[in-house]
């Protein structure tokens, strides 16, 4: 009797625990297919009227042809002619000797958009547009139209066209790009190789991707197939809300390989706002070349972590110089912002309004300062260019001293001239370098000089000796050096062990 109990309570059991695995199985099937869209051809059929191919051309100017030599035709070469002379004389007639050649030539690009309103707003990039002398826009319906470029900005690379018509076009409109999560579903639409009306669908595969296209990077990153031609086009979230706007990929074959980047929608939107209300982009200016904060850099100033951004150096004339902003100071919090990486500075700036106050927390000498500067409009004439890694001539100049693995010396008239630095120049030159020890291996070239250690100006080996010692004082494992070099400068951490 109690053992036909236990049976059969053993036997309810075992069917109450297949109902619930049962029932948990049905529930995770029914998670998994909500979450797993059936098919994108609903979607797809209601967007893609709205994104248009563009097709642009520019008038290149003609070659110019050797003065005073006349070219004979190309005859047929001897046999047993190397590949490697052949190629050559070919190109050399193909650029020289063609009388068709000296006419120029027009290049051709194509790329995508997509339609931002009723009456004819397109946006694409500005690559696909730059320099363009005649653009076309190309609808799915077959229907094309000469488009004006309202404005376009290079920073972002984005582009606002206008096309004139009567009638009402399907348009699309900007989602929010922050909300969209990594995993997130996408599909994207566009011109791939002149393939107009191309859909791809995928994932968002990561968010903010920096990847030195400009200062104000901040990309999604796709795994849905975009392709040369796809450049302006949609990225679409499942709400048909443009999210991003599709713009490089990284590609070691020149095709797809599932590393896709677009511009977001919170970054792109307000840019063509700018763009439809004026035609041009007014952002404002700080003034500051500035660097990554490493960890040896950090350890060196004595930061507790990598933060912030390091100025490099300022503008004559800028917000930051004016405020009193100094080569080697930290900027910790703009306007209140914590500056947890470099890069995002430039966009909280980028973002103020020209002319507003605001307060800056820079980390100077071992503590915080706070600093207010009055935002100016941004001149690019006044930013310099991007650092060069020009290497100089070696030079060999007698009373010169070894540190951290360089042969140093000041920087005298002489030296002046053979490296052809400007006079007011001054600090410290590097002779040579021993290629084994921390100051080479940290980037520090011939030919570069130390202008600043630690903060305070280096004349002589005797600061430069004397910095290194407070860093050892200090139990710091590197010292900050500020280096010049042809034209620019950037802080090198190098160790003092």
């Amino acid at each position: 009797m109690d053992s036909r109990l236990r049976g059969n309570d053993n036997n309810g059991l075992n069917k109450l625990l297949i109902g619930f695995i049962s029932l948990f199985f049905f529930s995770l099937a029914n998670t998994t297919s909500a979450a797993t869209p059936d098919g994108f051809a609903d979607l797809a059929e209601g967007l893609i009227p709205a994104v248009v191919n563009i097709s642009s051309s520019q008038h290149v100017k003609p070659k110019k042809k050797l003065k005073g030599l006349q070219m004979p035709q190309l005859k047929a070469l001897p046999p047993g002619t190397p590949d490697d002379l052949r190629d050559f004389l070919e190109k050399f007639y193909q650029d020289y000797g063609n009388e068709d050649d000296m006419a120029g030539e027009n290049l051709y690009s194509l790329g995508s958009g997509f339609v931002i309103s009723p009456d004819g707003l397109i946006v694409t990039n500005y690559h696909v547009v730059e320099g363009a002398e005649e653009v076309t826009v190309n609808f799915s319906d077959e229907s094309k139209y000469k488009a004006e470029v309202v404005g376009r900005d290079s920073k972002t690379d984005l582009a606002l066209l206008k096309i004139k018509t009567k009638d009402k076009l399907p348009y699309v409109k900007f989602g929010d790009s922050d909300k969209a999560r990594v995993g997130d579903w996408v599909i994207a639409i566009g011109n791939p190789f002149g393939l107009g009306g191309s859909v791809t669908a995928g994932i968002i595969s990561a968010r903010a991707r920096d990847i030195n296209a400009g200062p104000f990077d901040d990309f999604l990153q796709t795994d849905a197939a975009i392709n040369r031609g796809n450049s302006g086009g949609p990225m679409f979230n499942m709400k048909g809300e443009v999210i991003g706007i599709n713009t490089a990929i990284y590609s070691p074959s020149g095709g797809s390989v599932g590393i896709g980047f677009a511009v977001p929608s919170s970054l792109a939107q307000p840019i063509i706002e700018q763009l439809r209300k004026g035609g041009k982009i007014d952002r404002a200016w700080l003034g500051v070349k500035i660097q990554t904060v490493n960890d040896e850099i950090a350890e060196s100033v004595g930061l507790d972590k990598p933060r912030g951004a390091l100025v490099v150096d300022t503008t004559k004339g800028s917000p930051a110089e004016i405020a009193g902003i100094q080569a080697g100071d930290v900027i910790l919090k703009f306007d209140g912002k914590d500056i947890a990486m470099m890069r995002k500075l430039p966009r909280l700036v980028a973002d103020e309004k020209i002319g507003k106050k605001v307060d800056i927390e820079l980390w100077r000498n071992g503590k915080t300062k706070t600093v207010t500067v009055t935002l100016k409009e941004f001149n690019e004439k006044e930013e310099k260019a991007a650092l060069e890694e020009e290497e100089a001539p070696e030079s060999a100049i007698p009373d010169s001293s070894d540190l951290l693995g360089m042969k140093l010396a000041p920087l005298n008239d002489k030296l002046k001239e053979e490296f052809g630095y400007k006079k007011e120049v001054n600090g410290l030159i590097v002779l040579d370098l021993d290629y084994e020890k921390g100051a080479a291996k940290q980037g520090i070239k011939k030919g570069d000089v130390i202008l600043l250690a630690n903060q305070k100006k280096v004349s002589s080996s005797a600061d430069l000796e004397k910095a290194i010692a407070e860093t050892k004082a200090e139990k710091r494992k590197s010292v900050l050096l500020q280096v010049y070099r042809m034209g620019d400068t950037i802080f090198v951490a190098v160790p003092v062990g």
